[in-house]
């Protein structure tokens, strides 16, 4: 597989495939019973998402804590999964949110955001990981280091698409929004990373449901990639998705999780469910790429 940094393969793949990323959240209740079938069906059921919609997407996004509650399995489940995802040439965000103390977010910036070749692990690598600043600027640095060290990314939670976001971000500090505060950090940190085609691998996670935020969050954020969730179950609108397009290529991407995977029909067949992924992603190209302004993801 070509090494490319964060930047590079969000370029390139957003060229490809456009912006739509498969949000990878395994859930058995919303899945279908063919699935439940043993203590280790998050690795079966990860194995088949990725063997369903490898070559139709350009980039998939682990939600870690789905793994997490499955235990070991769940965990080697992620470390495969996204050890398979990346050697297809797949760029993955791990969204894990993380954020501590300094010492604290080094370790898990080794964790997740250093090669095996310079020290890491290696069992759960990922181009990009989210990463929560509620600590402080200093928790961010053992990320930035990393990223710049070894080529990866990280998105900074800005203004986020769930629905309690507006108690704290949207409040007013200094005559400021929380929210534009953060994206005045984040963009003071990108500043210093931008690469020769005006992307930096310091980003942000701005919600596709913040519609009256989205143009002013994108206007502090010149050069950022925005992941914007809440396509889907969430109710983001194709409208935000544009507002939240800047002027570099690959400097938007979209996650769609639960529109993507959860079916209300469990007794569906496995060659049933493959297809309906294949027609979701379809239906979700275009909205990801802003390409119909009164259409809603259902």
């Amino acid at each position: 597989m070509e090494h490319l940094s964060w930047t590079e393969r969000v370029r390139a793949n957003d060229a490809q495939f456009g912006p739509l990323t498969a949000g990878i959240d395994p859930h058995l209740p919303d899945l279908p019973a063919v699935f439940d079938d043993g203590p280790d069906w998050i690795l079966r059921y990860t194995d088949f998402v990725l063997s369903t919609i490898i070559g139709s997407v350009g980039f998939m996004k682990f939600q870690a804590a789905y793994f997490e509650a499955c235990g070991l399995a769940g965990m080697e489940a992620l470390s495969r999964g996204m050890k398979r995802a990346r050697g297809a040439g797949i760029g993955v965000v791990l969204d894990a949110k993380r954020g501590d103390i300094d010492a604290t977010s080094a370790a898990y910036a080794r964790a997740y955001l250093v090669p095996k070749s310079a020290g890491g692990s290696g069992d759960f690598e990922a181009d990009c990981i989210t990463v929560n600043p509620l600590m402080g600027p200093d928790t961010l640095e053992p990320f930035v280091d990393a990223a710049r060290q070894h080529g990866k990314g990280i998105l900074i939670l800005c203004r986020t698409s769930n629905p309690g976001a507006a108690w704290l971000q949207d409040r007013i500090s200094g005559n400021r929004a929380i929210s534009d505060r953060v994206a005045d950090l984040i963009r003071s940190i990108a500043e210093t990373t931008v690469d020769a085609q005006g992307l930096s691998p310091i980003g942000a996670v701005i919600g596709a449901t913040a519609a009256s935020e989205a143009r002013r969050l994108r206007e502090l954020l010149p050069n950022a990639i925005i992941l914007a969730p809440g396509m889907g179950a969430q109710g983001g609108d194709v409208a935000t998705v544009r507002a939240l397009r800047g002027d570099h290529d690959g400097d938007l991407l979209v996650p769609v999780s639960r529109g993507l995977l959860r079916v209300s029909d469990r007794a569906m067949s496995r060659d049933d469910y493959g297809q309906l992924l294949l027609d979701r992603i379809a239906h979700f190209h275009p909205l990801a790429a802003g390409k119909d302004d009164t259409a809603k993801a259902g």
